[in-house]
């Protein structure tokens, strides 16, 4: 059997942990910072967990990772 492909747009955005969670980046990271308060943009840092639904689709389209 051939390998399946990987969706490339999920492999640039997401990233599946250890555990299986799947992971994303924090909207609002990428312009327009100079207004916000640093406390704001400090919480920006850190990724975001996908609940369950939107994680098992994200999956789907990455088959081999992890």
């Amino acid at each position: 059997m051939p390998k399946i492909k990987s969706h490339s747009g999920a492999k640039k955005r997401f990233r599946i942990t250890a555990n299986g969670h799947v992971m994303h980046q924090t909207q609002g990271r990428r312009h327009l910072l100079i207004g916000m308060s640093s406390n704001r943009r400090r919480r920006f840092l850190k990724d975001n967990k996908l609940n369950t639904v939107q994680s098992d689709i994200i999956k789907a389209l990455l088959p081999y990772a992890r």
